[in-house]
């Protein structure tokens, strides 16, 4: 594993959203995601948390490490931590002169929580114009659903996603990663970009809302277009040549498509000692989509007699889109996510040296670099208020208070 310099990569002052304070209110995952990515390219993000409990991901799981444990450290890095109790009106008043500094605030909460706290979109404009007010939920600011719970696997099931099988016949399922947390949290990530764009030529800053629910069926644009205007499902998953086969020691991923006669190809590589698109039953493409299912009964077939290593080498030598279906702990291993510098590795007061993925996004002058592993929780309080005019009484009062936790 060789992880990319970090300090020496570029200069903090030198990533493109240097100068540019966030307020981050967010936890778990979807508001994390977005606002680490902002702090890997040189955001000062501050994270606010709850004392004493901290963001939710701190508890998903049982830890060696407790609130410092891998599922916190994985999208909590180049951030500032800072606990502030905002049941008190000490700490809500601390934190709207924060604000009232920052560039950005967002929150990943149900539509109104911010509003109820006290740091409404409306009303912290008056007192920083500038300022670009972000949030993400599972339906939206308003409608019937927005004050339902925007969990990932709740809109995986509400925005159709979930009844999406490659066959009717397979069961309904939970997808096993955060697909609708991290798709939302990277359109939370595009708005605040494009908000701050504005804001450059404006002065002004805006609101930015995104929504899981939205996120999803915007995941499915082209799908939705052809029901919308043809009435028809199109799946992508039940191609007639499109399949995952078992193989004598694994699984092959096989895409028969974006080439010339892929049946014919897929006939070579698996070695059927015959060209399957003479037959009448599979001779056209609507031919094998009428009869997918003895179809891929075939290819499963040929592919449970050979290993994955020798039907991706066949494959590939007849042109036909294929994978070996990995773990990720093979994937992790895989040379390509070295060579993309996608392992980076950070250390840590608690967990000491470990590992985690690099930001997705390559910048050939500016790339993402790791200044700071999570914080541990309120590690920053005295820090951050201190830079943000806040003198030592105050502060003492806010912990005598227990507003700092």
């Amino acid at each position: 594993m060789t992880p990319r310099p970090q300090e020496s990569v570029a200069a903090a002052s030198a990533l493109p959203l240097a100068g540019i304070t966030v307020v981050d209110f967010t936890q778990v995952f979807m508001g994390p995601s977005c606002t680490q990515m902002l702090g890997d390219f040189g955001a000062d993000v501050i994270k606010v948390e709850r004392p004493g409990a901290g963001d939710t991901s701190r508890n998903s799981l049982p830890d060696r490490d407790g609130k410092d444990n891998p599922i916190f450290l994985a999208i909590n890095r180049n951030k500032r931590g800072i606990t502030i109790d905002t049941k008190q009106e000490e700490g809500r008043a601390a934190l709207r002169e924060l604000i009232a500094r920052a560039d950005v605030v967002v929150s990943n909460f149900r539509a109104g929580v911010m509003e109820r706290m006290g740091f409404d979109y409306e009303e912290l404009r008056t007192v920083n114009p500038r300022l670009v007010w972000a949030s993400g939920t599972g339906f939206g600011p308003t409608g019937p659903h927005a004050d339902l719970g925007g969990q990932d696997v709740i809109n995986q099931a509400y925005s159709g996603v979930m009844r999406r099988r490659s066959s009717d016949d397979l069961p309904l399922s939970v997808y096993p990663t955060t697909l609708c947390d991290y798709t939302t949290g990277m359109h939370l990530f595009q708005g605040i970009l494009l908000a701050l764009r504005t804001r450059d030529a404006t002065g002004v800053g805006q609101r930015v809302d995104v929504s899981m629910y939205d996120s999803m069926l915007h995941m499915q644009m082209q799908e939705a277009c052809m029901q919308l205007n043809r009435g028809f499902e199109v799946n992508w998953g039940a191609m007639p040549l499109t399949g995952v086969f078992a193989t004598t020691d694994s699984a092959v991923c096989l895409v028969g498509g974006f080439s010339t006669d892929p049946l014919k190809r897929i006939s070579a590589a698996l070695e059927f000692g015959e060209d399957l698109t003479e037959r009448p039953e599979f001779s056209t493409f609507e031919k094998q989509v009428e009869n997918r299912a003895e179809l891929q009964k075939l290819l499963a077939q040929r592919c449970a007699t050979g290993t994955t290593a020798h039907w991706t080498a066949r494959l590939e030598a007849e042109g036909v889109l294929n994978a070996p279906v990995l773990t990720l702990a093979e994937t992790l291993a895989d040379p390509q996510t070295v060579a993309n510098g996608m392992i980076v590795e950070g250390d840590h007061p608690v967990a000491g040296r470990f590992s985690m993925l690099n930001a997705p996004i390559h910048l050939s002058e500016t790339p993402a670099t790791v200044r700071r592993v999570a914080p541990r929780l309120g590690e920053h309080n005295v820090e951050v208020l201190r830079e943000h005019g806040f003198d030592e009484q105050t502060i003492g009062r806010l912990q005598e208070l227990g507003v700092l936790g």
